[in-house]
């Protein structure tokens, strides 16, 4: 039955990898001199590092008056969503159908009840922030993703504005599934597979243009965190996977969304812009602030 959980989890990981290479939604996003205010905080399902003060980057970056204030627009292709919104589907058919309830039980016996260790593995706190913070430190390095700091913080807000925020947290106030351990009715869909997946949509979508092992990378990590909520009994198989596809999904439409808004919006301000990302009260923030001319 072992073998079985591998292979459930081997399938799960490669029609998640199969859909990300396969996608061929390009949006240029050159750097620009403007940004928005705004301040998105990841969702109160998941664990945050702690730290008490806040940093402060200038976006030197952002501001090279020669780069048009455009950006491209592009079309969002079914192909994008439809393995994401698929997922979703799965999960949320799950919650009422008693075949693939027997599978959540069956999958919790084999990853939780019938393991030599009863010791939990918290790598899942750390490793749903990863790929994301693998896109910064690749910039560090000297590696240019496609966006400049403020557009890809932007579009990272946006993403867990729109998966965490806007989906995941509503949702789970609504279901009222049980967690497999039974410590609250805040199970579907999993908070830290979500953002594991906006993570990894994130670091794909920045450097697919430089190879495809990067989002290969991302979404490894990721399908390794959704397995580590099941594995430490804090979800259910269904749970899991509808996590992943509000996470791949909300960052996709944020990579839609985006160039029309700033299109709209912001391409008449000028002026300086301040990125504030913030680690405070076990919370994850970035705050952007723009002084106009």
């Amino acid at each position: 039955m072992v073998r079985i959980v591998l292979l459930c989890v081997s399938i799960f990981g490669f029609i998640c990898v199969y859909g990300q290479i396969n996608d061929t939604l390009p949006v240029s996003i050159p750097v620009s001199d403007t940004a928005i205010q705004n301040s998105t905080a990841i969702s109160d399902d998941i664990p945050r590092f702690s730290s008490d003060d806040a940093i402060q980057v200038p976006v030197a970056d952002a501001l090279a008056p020669h780069i048009k204030p455009t950006i491209k627009v592009t079309t969002i292709s079914a192909r994008s969503i439809i393995i994401p919104s698929a997922m979703i589907a799965y999960g949320a058919f799950s919650l009422a159908n008693k075949d693939l309830k027997q599978l959540n039980q069956v999958i919790k016996k084999e990853v939780w009840e019938d393991r030599n260790s009863g010791k939990k593995l918290h790598i899942d706190n750390f490793s749903l922030i990863a790929p994301a913070v693998a896109v910064y430190g690749l910039n560090i390095v000297g590696v240019k993703g496609k966006n400049n700091l403020v557009d890809r913080s932007i579009l990272f807000g946006m993403s867990n504005l729109i998966g965490q925020s806007l989906i995941v947290s509503n949702i789970k106030k609504l279901s009222k599934v049980i967690r497999p351990d039974s410590s609250n009715h805040l199970s579907f869909p999993s908070g830290h597979t979500t953002q594991a997946f906006i993570s990894a949509e994130f670091l794909r979508q920045e450097y697919k243009h430089v190879s495809p092992w990067y989002g290969i990378a991302g979404y490894a990590i990721a399908t390794g965190t959704g397995f580590l909520r099941m594995y430490n009994n804090k979800h259910w198989l269904n749970d899991v996977i509808a996590g992943a596809g509000v996470g791949i999904l909300s960052t996709r439409l944020a990579y839609w969304l985006y160039p029309k808004l700033k299109n709209t919006f912001f391409q008449k301000f000028k002026g300086n812009t301040m990125i504030a990302p913030s680690y405070q009260n076990r919370s994850f923030s970035i705050g952007l602030m723009h002084t106009f001319k």
